[in-house]
This record gives structure tokens, sequence and C-alpha cells, in this order.
């Protein structure tokens, strides 16, 4: 693999809008080379029975149905509130 030159870091400070320092590329390319070591000993690995795998777990039903665990508190809500009209906060007006 070859290295990483500080024109390919520079390069990808701009596509990714970041400033790099001067003094953090040498160790922003030895990070991004240890990456693409990692990838290249990934793609050693025999995958020919494996199958694709779209989700880590697969769930058959995530929703549960609604039920009302708390009822009706408005008059609770309410008692906090400095002004209230018809059951509702009442606030100041804040455009004309």
């Amino acid at each position: 693999m070859d290295k990483i030159s500080n024109e390919t870091i520079e390069y990808i400070g701009i596509l990714s809008k970041l400033d790099i320092a001067d003094n953090e590329k040498e160790r922003l390319a030895l990070d991004l080379e240890e990456m693409l070591r990692f990838f290249d000993k990934m793609n050693e690995l025999n995958t020919d029975e494996v199958e694709p795998l779209n989700y880590p777990v697969y769930n058959t039903n995530v929703f549960r149905e609604d039920e009302i665990l708390n009822g009706d508190i408005r008059e609770d809500i309410l008692k906090n509130a400095p002004n209230v009209t018809d059951g509702m906060f009442s606030v100041p007006k804040t455009f004309n």
C-alpha cells in the first residue's frame, strides 16, 4: 500500500470542509493508512457463504398498541400555568 500524501490529506480536508493544520496532517495520514490496511485485511475474508445483512437484529413487530397510562391530567398541568383561558394555556400575543 502506498503512503498517503499531503496532497491527498489536503484534498480530503477540502471535501470534508475541514481545516487540517499542518501538524495534524502526518497523524491523519497514519490513521487513514491504518484504516486502509484494516479494509485490506477484511477483503481477505471468504464471505461466499455469508448472506448479506440488512439489519443487525430482525424484529417481526417493533410497534406496540397505544394505551393511555396517565389519563386526563389537564387540570394538574394547568395548575402551574400563570394564565388559563377555556382550559388552555394563555400566552401574550407575539404577532400583530
